[in-house]
């Protein structure tokens, strides 16, 4: 079974700041959220085989937390999506071709500089491929970013038309799936439904 976490709370999420791939440690309530989840695990007599993080720090603090001393792999495939010129942007202001992206994902393309939403998915697939055959015997976490999450479960809905790039996914929101006894991909499952 695969568990996808977001991570937890930073002081640029509460500051509603587009922080991308700025290197931002959790902030108090960001730890909080991060041993919450643990606390949920435990309970349900979860824990984990393989841990793979992005390497942003917020990452690696929220799958410390969670999965203890289980050791941690890094995959640059995790990473959130590149914002480029648009990184640090107050999202209380946003520029107007950002304003005009985020209103429909599906419809309009990413503002120049940016990276492409399916570029996002690709990597996320091929990060899912590639840990396909432990994902069938084992319990892997998964902590990574809100776009970078939504990229991983667009690429595990391909039904979904989009439809995971408007959904909001909060701070160590988990979603869960598994390959199936056909070898496929589960579709995923917010885990606070489960």
């Amino acid at each position: 079974m695969i568990y996808i976490v977001r991570h937890g709370q930073t002081e640029k999420n509460k500051a509603n700041v587009l922080q991308g791939r700025s290197n931002v440690p959790l902030n108090d309530a960001g730890r909080q959220q991060a041993e919450e989840v643990r606390d949920r695990f435990i309970q349900a007599g979860i824990y984990f085989d393989f841990v793979y993080t992005s390497p942003l720090i917020r990452a690696v603090q929220t799958a410390e937390i969670i999965a203890g001393e289980t050791p941690q792999i890094m995959d640059e495939h995790l990473i959130e999506m590149d914002y480029g010129p648009y990184e640090g942007m107050d999202l209380a202001n946003p520029a107007p071709e950002v304003l005009t992206f985020f209103r429909d994902f599906v419809h309009n393309p990413a503002p120049d500089g940016m990276e492409p939403l399916q570029a996002v998915v690709d990597r996320l697939g091929t990060f899912l491929e590639d840990i396909r055959e432990e994902a069938a015997e084992k319990n892997i976490l998964i902590s990574t970013h809100a776009i970078a999450m939504k990229g991983a479960l667009e690429y595990l809905t391909p039904d979904s038309k989009g439809s995971y790039w408007s959904k909001y996914i909060g701070n160590c929101a988990v979603y869960t799936t598994e390959i199936t006894p056909e070898g496929a991909w589960s579709v995923p499952v917010s885990w606070e439904y489960i």
